[in-house]
């Protein structure tokens, strides 16, 4: 019998060819590689840990129809979406057959030579679940059928791996009118894992939004307060706000195309949310409303003490295609542009000295690193830089961030790393991708000169685990 070809993935990569650094690095890395993993952002279904019996699915169902890196790149090369098991919103018949979904996508592995995404996948497939051989043509349905098996047994359950994984505490995100029912029945389950909700509101604050009128209903009824104006609607924020904070939340998190904030008159306020509730409001109405609206966020986050995060320069939905047929989030948001120092200034000159505020910024534009954010968390106490995002959560894009930014913020001013994925399985993988990277950038430090080893444990302890710990008040 012909022996397969087997995962190639030893133990010193992502390190420095160089021999010295390299040595530092295996050091600096083998010494935070088993700490408690912290996972202050991401997108997590709660569900899969609402009760003890929760199941992954099948092996599509886990690694590939709701995982928009896995599926856009298959997309890319001209497969179409519905014969990858993605679920469309016109009721149009998709493919049912998760061998065949799965078939596709090893046929089509290579695609991910090279990837952050590929760096994942073999690191889930080989160390959860123990899988040796690469996925290829030949394998796929063996594969397949290890992986279908380990994950009807208890071991493999949501909470089981939860537990494996180490993971301290897992965040996740969740709409402002998200009732947090499976919070609640994770809360009283008797079950120790820390499962925390993120309050994000952008579904409320959006007068864009095709359901805002519907999310502006359900957030009064679900706050106890009539929104028949702006006024009560800053109330119900504010309320389920506290909602969220007695849930164990310790964040919100705003998406917004650009980082431009604006301080509105409660006159100018309320007469575009008047239009808003009358379907008459227009894109600049939206566009000021949510500059003033992410000014109302940081005043509240100093009156209640969570967290803000920023995450700024996504088109959502470019392909109107994808988003008409399989509604939002499909891998079709393309980065921007975009500018930090002029739009953020109002905001910063009224909140940004205030050390109850901690206001974590996310960028796509690699370009604002050392120009904007840099110097911004190194001036502003409020000021956090948040890990690199999504399209630069990679070994390059980590690279970048810690070469561009860490001279000017230095690491305490830096958010540490969250993996901000909707892959449960996916989140061993990243962290350990974050700690080998950013060893391998300490050792750097090391043997040119700039920082001793005594320095360089505390830097990489610090990066890997305290840093989103203190960040995000999971202390």
């Amino acid at each position: 019998m012909t022996a397969h070809p087997k995962w190639y993935l030893p133990e010193d990569r992502y390190f420095d060819p160089d021999p010295a650094q390299r040595r530092v690095a295996m050091e600096l890395y083998a010494s935070v590689a088993d700490l408690p993993i912290i996972s202050p952002h991401g997108h997590v279904d709660p569900r899969l840990l609402a009760d003890d019996h929760a199941s992954f699915g099948t092996p599509a169902d886990l690694l590939i129809i709701p995982d928009h890196y896995v599926f856009r790149m298959l997309y890319s090369q001209g497969i179409r979406l519905k014969d990858l098991g993605i679920p469309r919103t016109d009721g149009v018949l998709i493919e049912k057959d998760h061998r065949k979904i799965w078939q596709v996508f090893a046929e089509h592995y290579t695609l991910f030579r090279g990837t952050p995404t590929g760096a994942w996948l073999a690191h889930s497939l080989r160390d959860v679940f123990g899988i040796e051989e690469k996925l290829t043509k030949g394998t796929a349905q063996g594969i397949y059928d290890e992986i279908e098996t380990k994950l009807r047994s208890q071991e493999f359950r949501p909470r089981a791996l939860f537990k494996r994984f180490n993971i301290e505490v897992l965040c996740t995100t969740d709409a402002a009118t998200d009732r947090l029912t499976y919070h609640q029945s994770i809360r009283t389950s008797g079950w120790n894992g820390n499962v925390r909700p993120t309050f994000r509101p952008d579904a409320v604050t959006n007068l864009l939004n095709p359901s805002w009128r519907e999310n502006i209903r359900k957030l009064g009824e679900l706050s106890g307060i009539a929104v028949d104006g702006y006024p009560r609607f800053i109330k119900a924020l504010e309320e389920r706000r506290t909602f969220f904070k007695s849930m164990g939340a310790r964040a919100t998190d705003h998406a917004v195309e650009s980082a431009y904030t604006a301080e509105l008159s409660p006159a100018e306020a309320g007469s575009i949310f008047q239009r808003g509730l009358q379907g008459k409001a227009n894109a600049e109405d939206a566009h000021r409303f949510t500059a003033h609206m992410v000014m109302e966020s940081a005043r509240m986050g100093i009156e209640d003490g969570l967290v803000m995060q920023l995450h700024v320069g996504a088109l959502r939905d470019h392909n109107e295609l994808v988003y008409r047929s399989y509604g939002a989030d499909k891998g079709a948001d393309i980065p921007v542009a975009s500018e930090f120092t002029r739009n953020l200034r109002p905001l910063l000159n009224r909140y940004g000295i205030d050390s109850r505020l901690t206001l974590i910024l996310f960028t796509l534009d690699e370009s604002t690193y050392a120009r904007e954010l840099a110097p911004l968390a190194g001036h502003y106490a409020a000021v956090k830089l948040g890990p690199p995002w999504w399209f630069h959560d990679s070994i390059n894009g980590m690279n970048r961030y810690f070469d561009r930014v860490m001279e000017t913020a230095g690491i305490h001013n830096t958010a540490g790393f969250n993996d901000d994925t909707r892959a449960f399985l996916s989140i061993p993988a990243r962290h350990d991708l974050w700690r080998r990277v950013g060893a391998n950038w300490i050792a750097g430090l090391v043997v040119r000169g700039i920082v001793d080893m005594e320095d360089a444990r505390e830097m990489i302890l610090d990066i890997s685990y305290r840093l989103a710990k203190k960040t995000y008040k999971l202390e």
